[in-house]
């Protein structure tokens, strides 16, 4: 036993945490690997102990051998005659079995090399067993890091004692990230599979958002406020619907914080990601006109069947409610579960497009235009006889399509008509 191979149990026991036991056993199976390796037919021993002695730094090597008669010993590496075992134990039995001392000379010196290699592979899965163990209940946790590596696009974080990979889909694309960077992420998942386990990190996902506002609003916590639904675009912008259960408590007033200070923090901690928060309803319209704002929405039809919400707004407003790259709407439609369908309003210029229609309709009763030649009439500024008299023919002939007979004949009608009048 060397100075570094102790070293090394003390390293593992007290800096990546693992019970010494499960590293002199780790030291122990890397001796006996260590052995096979050196001794030729060691390989045929089918069983073999190691004894490491830590304080005294001694190891040694025992091979487990069945005793058996005088003369019938068929397999030297497994067995022993009865009168060599009995010179050690007067008392043995053939069938019963004893250790030996196998240990070679200087085996210790020569074979620590070996047993490190075989030591240290041991440990890292001890290592990874350990993660697994101590994160597995912490999936939908926050914690905080160090960016250590990249791996690719792939963020390598230093927890501590152990290691997390934030993947490229878990990552917001708008943020940048150095090496020694501290940063705080979402624990997604344990993953336990082949290449051991994998604390997988996010700063993407919606729950990132959620946890950060029950650890900066008390209601959230202590469950006076409920979070009802969440939809984000990481990076962007972030909608966060809550409710609360006691009438006299503002759920939005609650998470924005005096001034504002708990969701700056919130934002903050997102690198300015804009947030939204909104009053939970069970009611759809009350819900969409919250989830759209600041838009004032003019009409809303409600097919509850297909889940869709047909919404009107001022044109002015259209923008507002659609959001940058149709985001506000998505959004919204995202967190109410509901398919928000938004248009502008057309009412009003509907109501513009029947009052010209009759104006322009009373125009052609005077000049015997049927309805549509009267609108284009109307629209081209013909918007009284006396207007229509000041023009000429071959005006009419072009905005209305038709023959110089017939602009001539128009002409002639409003002329006589402004001349009446």
């Amino acid at each position: 036993m060397t100075n570094d191979i102790v070293a090394l149990i003390d390293y593992y026991e007290k800096e990546k945490g693992i019970d010494r036991d499960k590293v002199v056993a780790a030291l122990e199976y890397a001796f006996i690997s260590a052995y096979r390796k050196m001794v030729p037919g060691a390989d045929a021993i089918e069983t073999l102990r190691a004894d490491v002695n830590t304080k005294k730094g001694e190891t040694r090597i025992f091979a487990v051998l069945t005793v058996v008669e005088d003369g019938e010993q068929n397999d030297k590496f497994n067995q022993v005659v009865l009168s060599t075992a009995s010179k050690k134990n007067p008392s043995v039995q053939p069938g019963e079995t004893m250790e030996f001392n196998v240990t070679p000379k200087d085996f210790g010196r020569i074979a620590v090399q070996t047993a490190k290699q075989t030591m240290m592979q041991r440990l890292r899965q001890a290592e990874k067993e350990m993660i697994y163990e101590e994160f597995k209940d912490r999936a939908g946790d926050i914690v905080s890091g160090t960016v250590r590596r990249f791996d690719r696009s792939d963020v390598l974080v230093d927890l501590g004692k152990f290691e997390g990979v934030m993947p490229s889909r878990e990552r917001v694309q708008t943020e940048e990230y150095n090496i020694g960077d501290r940063i705080r992420a979402y624990v997604v998942a344990v993953e336990n599979e082949g290449r051991g386990p994998e604390i997988i990190l996010s700063r993407s996902h919606p729950n990132f958002v959620r946890r950060l506002f029950e650890a900066e609003v008390n209601e959230i916590s202590d469950r006076t406020v409920e979070i009802r639904g969440i939809a984000r675009e990481a990076g962007y912008r972030t909608k966060v619907a809550v409710w609360s259960t006691d009438d006299k408590v503002d759920p939005v007033g609650a998470c924005v914080g005096l001034r504002g200070a708990r969701v700056k923090n919130i934002v903050r901690e997102l690198n300015n990601e804009k947030v939204d928060i909104i009053r939970w309803s069970d009611n759809p319209e009350e819900f969409v006109r919250e989830a759209l704002k600041p838009a004032v929405l003019r009409t809303i039809t409600v097919d509850t069947e297909n889940r869709v919400l047909h919404v009107t707004v001022e044109e002015e407003d259209l923008s507002k409610a659609i959001g940058r790259r149709g985001q506000n709407a998505r959004l919204s439609s995202r967190l109410m579960g509901w398919d928000v369908q938004v248009r502008k309003d057309e009412s009003k210029l509907e109501q513009f497009e029947k009052k010209i229609a009759g104006a322009a309709h009373s125009v052609g009763e005077l000049l015997g235009l049927e309805d549509e030649l009267a609108d284009k009439l109307f629209r081209a500024g013909g918007t009284s006889t006396d207007m229509v008299a000041d023009m000429d023919a071959e005006y009419i002939m072009e905005e209305l399509g038709v023959s110089e007979e017939r602009a001539l004949d128009i002409l002639a009608r409003a002329r006589g008509n402004a001349a009446s009048a």
